[in-house]
Order: structure tokens, then C-alpha cells, then sequence
């Protein structure tokens, strides 16, 4: 009998492993052992497919950006910018805490406590939630056309303030903070949005 073929490497599924090992310890904290165990990979494959951890870091990111693009579309696809924020924030209140995923946001998580030679890791995560806060101000512009929002709004300094509170409640949420917690805190901000609009 002639030899199998050996197991395809699934790249999804081992970024998938990698970005969670990042999401709970960090980029400073996750070690390549911890990355290369969770991938089912050896320290070598890893720095030939990736580079270095950072190389694996960006990889992972792009997988994880997909994947929250993907969610983000349904967001900025809600009819009003209050229903854009609420379908967010309580989206977020949601995920951050569900039990099933790491607790609080990659975005924010994976760039605590970076020290001498990865000084790069949080310009490239502030990089990524930018990409947020601009789908949620080309949606605020929109509604501020479409006349959904008040003519005095400030469709960028809105999609900012959506955007700080997001990243507030994934800090919450990785220290602990409960969905309800959360899911309060998205109340306000949502009333904040509403306060912009024109169909009080």
C-alpha cells in the first residue's frame, strides 16, 4: 500500500487558533510555543509561512478583519443611524462577553502591555479599528443627506464617539464587566446617537 497524502495544511483554521492565542494573552504575552501548539505547526513552519510572530500577528489580523468586516456590513446596513449604533453596541455587548470567544475586542486586546520590538503591534491594531470608525462615518454622512440626522450633526465626531465607546466596552469586557454592564453602557450611547437625529 503507497504512503497517504499528508494532512493539507488549513490556513483559515490555523489563523483562527493563532488569533484567539493572541485575543486572550496579548501580542507581548503569547508565546510561539503557545502559537505554534495551538496551530498544530512547528516553530519553523511558523517563521516560513509567516515571517516572525509579527508576520503571523498581521495574518491573523487580516483574518480577523474579514471576518468582522463581514459583521460590520450588517451593521452599517440598518435603516437609521441610531439603529446603526444600537445594532453595534449591543452586537458588541454580545459578542465581547459570549463565553464561546476570548473575553473584549483582538483589536484591543491583542496590543496590551507592547514592549521594545513590537513598538508596530498598536499602530497596526489602532490601524484596524480606523477601518471601523470610517465605514461608521461614510454611514453617518449618508444619514445626515438622507436626513436622518440633524443638519448641525457631526457625522465624523459620531462615528468617533460610536467608535471610543466600542473600544471602552471591549475593556470592560476583558476585565470582566457582564453582558448587562455592557449592554447599559450601549443604551446611553445609543440615546446619544438619537439625540442627532431628526426623527426624535
Amino acid at each position: 500500500m503507497g504512503m497517504g497524502r499528508p494532512r493539507e495544511f488549513d490556513a483559515e483554521l490555523a489563523l483562527d487558533q493563532a488569533m484567539e492565542v493572541f485575543w486572550r494573552h496579548g501580542y507581548e504575552g503569547a508565546t510561539i510555543a503557545q502559537l505554534t501548539e495551538a496551530m498544530g505547526i512547528n516553530p519553523p513552519s511558523l517563521y516560513a509561512c509567516f515571517g516572525n510572530k509579527e508576520g503571523l500577528l498581521k495574518a491573523a489580523l487580516d483574518r480577523y478583519t474579514k471576518l468582522r468586516n463581514v459583521w460590520m456590513d450588517g451593521v452599517v446596513a440598518a435603516p437609521t443611524a441610531r439603529d446603526v449604533a444600537e445594532r453595534m453596541l449591543m452586537g458588541i455587548a454580545e459578542k465581547q462577553t459570549d463565553p464561546a470567544n476570548p473575553p473584549g475586542c483582538l483589536l484591543v486586546q491583542g496590543g496590551v502591555a507592547c514592549g521594545t520590538g513590537s513598538e508596530n503591534v498598536p499602530f497596526e491594531l489602532a490601524a484596524r479599528r480606523a477601518q471601523n470608525e470610517d465605514q461608521l462615518r461614510d454611514r453617518f454622512v449618508r444619514a445626515k443627506a438622507e436626513g436622518d440626522l440633524k443638519p448641525t450633526s457631526d457625522p465624523a465626531a459620531l462615528a468617533r464617539y460610536v467608535s471610543a465607546v466600542s473600544v471602552g466596552m471591549g475593556v470592560m469586557a476583558s476585565s470582566g464587566s457582564d453582558c448587562e454592564a455592557l449592554r447599559q453602557v450601549a443604551t446611553v450611547a445609543v440615546q446619544a446617537v438619537e439625540a442627532q437625529s431628526e426623527r426624535r
